[in-house]
């Protein structure tokens, strides 16, 4: 019984940031960073349903809001001033940020030619950032 409250506890509380207004204001930064790659996510999800329901704007949205959820992850990584090397929720950020451009070039195969450009600036977004998250867990300390 306790368990499965915990569990449903657990999930209400990650249904309660499903926008990323509500991760930017997540006060401690190590979940925010978390929170957003959980948003950017569900929002992969968003954008294929919305492809197979032929609602592009809806589509257009949500790939922006992987893109953004993704930036507000490595901002509030950077925000916590832990040492990159040494921090688990890098590690974690750079591992989920992979799998996400995995999806997403997935996702990029699916759709039609037009709407691929779109999805290629955004995959170009997160690459860059995955990037920059190797590169500072990678360099030494400054």
């Amino acid at each position: 019984m306790i368990p499965a409250l915990l569990v449903l506890l657990a999930f209400n509380d990650i249904l309660a940031f499903a926008d990323i207004a509500a991760v930017k204001s997540e006060p401690d930064l190590n979940r925010r960073s978390e929170l957003a790659l959980m948003n950017a996510d569900e929002k992969i999800d968003v954008a294929r349903q919305a492809y197979q329901a032929g609602n592009e704007a809806a589509e257009q949205a949500a790939i922006q809001e992987v893109a953004e959820s993704v930036t507000v992850c490595y901002e509030a990584l950077e925000k916590t001033r832990n040492e990159p090397r040494k921090s688990k929720y890098y590690k974690r950020a750079e591992l989920k940020v992979s799998a996400l451009m995995r999806r997403l070039s997935g996702f990029r195969d699916e759709v039609s030619f037009d709407f691929r450009p779109n999805v290629e600036v955004v995959l170009k977004r997160l690459s860059d950032i995955h990037d920059e998250l190797l590169s500072d867990i990678m360099s030494r300390k400054k």
